[in-house]
């Protein structure tokens, strides 16, 4: 299975990014992308993304980032997850650019930019630092 088809099955699989409508724009190994496109049940009263939408999107990247640059049968999970939220996320699509920095056998470090598009709201509106450790990959369902 290839970096991408991997992050695209995990994405498809999993509740909440199967329910939010998570995207993956790119995967490779090391370096994964994905989308969010804004919709009512993500938003904050004010209409921009919820701190705790923006924070998971970014978890997920981290771990597909991480995973992807892990040998077969090996997967990330998160054991910290630091967000600094920079401004509003304000626009129709967050996107989470997530680059794995380390990979070694128990741990992995991933740094993750967050931005939203287009033109009116666009700009970086977080960025996350994750940690995560190696684990044996579950079966795929």
């Amino acid at each position: 299975m290839t970096p991408e088809q991997l992050v695209r099955k995990v994405t498809a699989i999993t509740g909440y990014t199967h329910a939010a409508g998570v995207e993956v724009v790119s995967a490779e190994p090391g370096n994964v992308t994905l989308s969010l496109a804004k919709k009512p049940e993500l938003l904050q009263f004010n209409g921009f993304f919820h701190g705790g939408v923006v924070s998971g999107l970014a978890d997920h990247a981290a771990g597909a980032a991480a995973t992807t640059a892990l040998p077969a049968g090996k997967i990330a999970v998160t054991v910290d997850l630091h967000v600094n939220f920079l401004a509003p996320a304000k626009g129709q699509t967050l996107y989470a650019k997530a680059r794995t920095l380390q990979v070694g056998g128990t741990i992995c470090v991933v740094a993750v930019e967050l931005e939203t598009h287009p033109a009116e709201g666009q700009g970086l509106c977080a960025v996350a630092h994750v940690t995560l450790r190696v684990v044996d990959m579950p079966p795929l369902k």
